[in-house]
């Protein structure tokens, strides 16, 4: 019968420098060609994330099939960007994930958020987190259970709670978010597609002229509604349904008549795709291009 061998148990014969017959003793490329190869066995690609070089390194956390204990020893290296990537590995385990979550930086921070492998436990740990950035990224998460929602809900964040309204599916949390008295959190609400019709109309009527007008740009509202808003008392309400995309034809047509010359103008020059602004939800865990690790975020370390 022959001997098991065990990940983890390297196979080393008097300093030759060898696991699994594979050598990773050469030269820094010969060593990132093993980290990239398919074929180099596990054992090997442990000893790499101990490797000298950041690029041998940062190219196993990368790694889709990489050892649970090869990325367990990367959670711990000092370069931030090789932990960033452990934390987007889809690979990586809950127990690193774990560890992750609480790191000093906030970029491999936000980086767990948008795991696929995060699972209740990490969130329990993102929603506990003194992180805002990263309670606001948990706001925003699909699977979020009610429980957690519901204490995002009172989160001492606006932001988080506005980000929370925007994303929601759950019926209970926006009937909640409703009754906030933070403007930008009903904002957000006005952003929120699972909103009810019934819903939208108390938003049509929101004292808040921001909540008017994110309304009227992103959902599509009632008749009723929508002759209320085209003598909305602000102008910047009007503008806003004059040069929206989705507001109706006949609502904008009513507009060109309307007795600010600037809304009016607006509603009769109107082109499809050109005056209407498009608000694009922030994309979990992920950098704008041109930014390093100085960037300012809205969080703090």
């Amino acid at each position: 019968m022959g001997k098991q061998q065990h990940v983890g148990g390297a196979d080393r014969h008097s300093g030759s420098g060898t696991t699994a017959d594979r050598p990773t003793d050469g030269g820094a490329d010969a060593r990132l060609a093993l980290a990239q190869d398919p074929a180099t066995p596990q054992m090997t690609l442990i000893d790499l994330a101990s490797d000298s070089s950041v690029t041998v390194r940062k190219a196993v956390a990368a790694r889709p099939d990489a050892p649970a204990q090869a990325l367990r020893t990367l959670t711990r290296d000092h370069d931030r960007q090789i932990r960033e990537t452990v934390a987007r590995n889809p690979a990586t385990s809950v127990g690193n994930l774990l560890r992750l979550v609480k790191d000093a930086d906030r970029w491999v921070r936000w980086a767990v958020a948008g795991n696929p492998a995060c699972d209740e436990s990490v969130r329990r740990a993102m929603v506990a987190a003194p992180d805002k950035e990263l309670r606001g990224l948990l706001a925003e998460s699909r699977e979020l259970e009610p429980d957690l929602a519901a204490q995002l809900v009172e989160d001492a964040s606006p932001e988080v709670r506005e980000r929370l309204a925007t994303h929601t599916q759950d019926p209970d949390v926006i009937v909640a978010l409703l009754a906030d008295r933070t403007v930008r959190v009903r904002k957000g609400l006005a952003r929120n597609p699972q909103t009810t019709a019934a819903q939208r109309s108390a938003l049509a009527r929101d004292p808040a002229v921001d909540v008017r007008v994110a309304l009227v740009r992103a959902l599509e509202l009632e008749e009723a509604d929508l002759a209320t808003l085209i003598d909305d008392r602000s102008a910047q309400v009007r503008m806003a349904m004059a040069t929206s995309e989705i507001i109706p034809a006949h609502a904008r047509q009513t507009l060109e008549g309307d007795p600010d010359e600037m809304v009016a103008a607006a509603a009769r020059d109107f082109r499809p795709g050109v005056s209407s602004p498009v608000v694009r939800a922030p994309r979990i865990g992920s950098r704008r291009s041109g930014t390093g690790p100085g960037r300012s975020g809205r969080a703090a370390r």
